[in-house]
């Protein structure tokens, strides 16, 4: 019997609908207008001490959005300490200082203390080669991301960080609210979806039984070559993560579909228009 492609595509919109939410996994969680002016508020109340930061993230060759860690760590307050010891403009605690030749004694330099920041900095982001994943290293420590990536299975943040202290993940979110209120949002997901993208042209490199595999559901109304297409993916690794899907498809209507745990926050959101696409090929 020939599947019912339009009931397929009413029950692939309210199915794509469905993780639309899970598909959109990095945003600012809050965008008020009352978060929005409290970040500005700081930022403008300390104009010195942010030029200065900013001097000295591009002077590395880093981005301006950087004045935001500090502005989350500390509201810029060089002489503030956390419950934890931590000191600073850049909350730096002790063995994280003394790591880069920072003294305990001069973790309040406001110079001294952005400078080591911004080494620090450059090399989380040479290691992790995206900046929402050095936020979550600079404020839990890069034992704790190893962990992490460990237990999922995955490099990409929005897979692990289920596995990271309540805290770091709270930290990120303020992170990305802070640099919705100035801006520079679009480009900190813009450099985290370059860094999702060369990471999974990479994973591909590796055997297949090496990749963690998520699945979903789809129906005879998906072209295999159309979501090999979009996904930019090889058909044979389509193939190879789902040997039986073929016949599955033609004997049952339907089939569950394997993928990249990575990958497939990409299917989900582009569900709906493999789905079209697959139909007006046909």
């Amino acid at each position: 019997m020939k599947p019912n492609f339009k009931n397929i595509i009413l029950s692939a919109a309210f199915l794509g609908c469905s993780h639309f939410v899970n598909a959109q996994f990095l945003a600012a969680s809050d965008t008020s207008e009352s978060s929005v002016r409290k970040y500005k508020n700081i930022i403008e109340s300390n104009k010195e001490v942010v030029t200065f930061i900013e001097f000295s993230m591009v002077e590395k060759g880093l981005p301006k959005h950087l004045r935001n860690l500090a502005l989350i760590e500390s509201h810029f307050n060089r002489n503030i300490t956390s419950h934890a010891g931590a000191v600073g403009v850049w909350q730096f605690m002790t063995a994280h200082a003394n790591q880069y030749g920072l003294t305990e004694d001069r973790r309040n330099d406001l110079y001294r203390s952005t400078k080591t920041a911004a080494v620090s900095l450059k090399n989380l982001y040479k290691k992790y080669n995206n900046w929402v994943t050095v936020v979550a290293a600079y404020n839990c420590g890069e034992g704790n991301i190893a962990k992490a990536m460990q237990a999922a299975n995955s490099t990409q943040y929005h897979v692990f960080s289920k596995y990271l202290p309540a805290e770091t993940i709270n930290h990120v979110k303020k992170y990305l609210n802070a640099c919705y209120a100035t801006g520079e949002l679009p480009a900190v997901l813009a450099n985290y979806n370059d860094a999702r993208t060369i990471s999974l042209l990479n994973s591909r490199k590796t055997d297949s039984q090496e990749i963690a595999l998520s699945e979903t559901e789809i129906n005879a109304g998906f072209k295999l070559g159309i979501i090999a297409e979009e996904l930019k993916i090889d058909m044979n690794d389509l193939l190879s993560w789902n040997p039986e899907i073929v016949s599955t498809l033609e004997n049952d209507g339907e089939s569950k579909l394997f993928l990249p745990t990575d990958l497939m926050p990409d299917f989900l959101m582009k569900k709906n228009a493999i789905l079209s696409k697959s139909i007006r090929t046909k």
